[in-house]
């Protein structure tokens, strides 16, 4: 399990930094306690994802995998990240949808494309 918790980290940080810079353009206080209130869906639906791909790739997970972590782990932040934005009253209007989609499947598959990039490139240069 310890092998898994740099990749984990890593999508915690990236929601939070997706939260920080949502509140920042709308000028809003950037507050512990506000931001908690931002971000929280989407960890709860990176939380699912992780769970998810863990145990339907039981055997074979890789969380540094693009394909199907990465791409797993991005639905379901932004699918139930929205479901939990739209149960507790927080905005999910379409733009919002469009923002959310574009920038969490850039960095959540995003960053493990480059990592299995420079795996490859690093393999070939041996």
């Amino acid at each position: 399990m310890k092998k898994y918790i740099p990749a984990l980290a890593i999508d915690v940080v990236l929601v939070v930094i997706f939260a920080v810079l949502g509140r920042s353009s709308h000028d809003e206080v950037l507050d512990l306690v506000g931001l908690a209130g931002t971000a929280w869906p989407f960890l709860g639906g990176l939380t699912v994802g992780w769970f998810f791909t863990a145990w339907l790739y039981r055997d074979k997970f890789d969380a540094f995998a693009a394909v199907p972590t990465g791409l797993l782990v991005w639905v379901s932040t932004l699918v139930v990240g929205m479901l939990l934005r739209a149960v507790t009253g927080q905005g999910t209007a379409t733009a919002f949808i469009i923002v959310a989609t574009i920038f969490l499947g850039l960095f959540l598959v995003g960053w493990r494309v480059v990592v299995g990039l420079l795996q490859r490139r690093k393999v070939d240069a041996h």
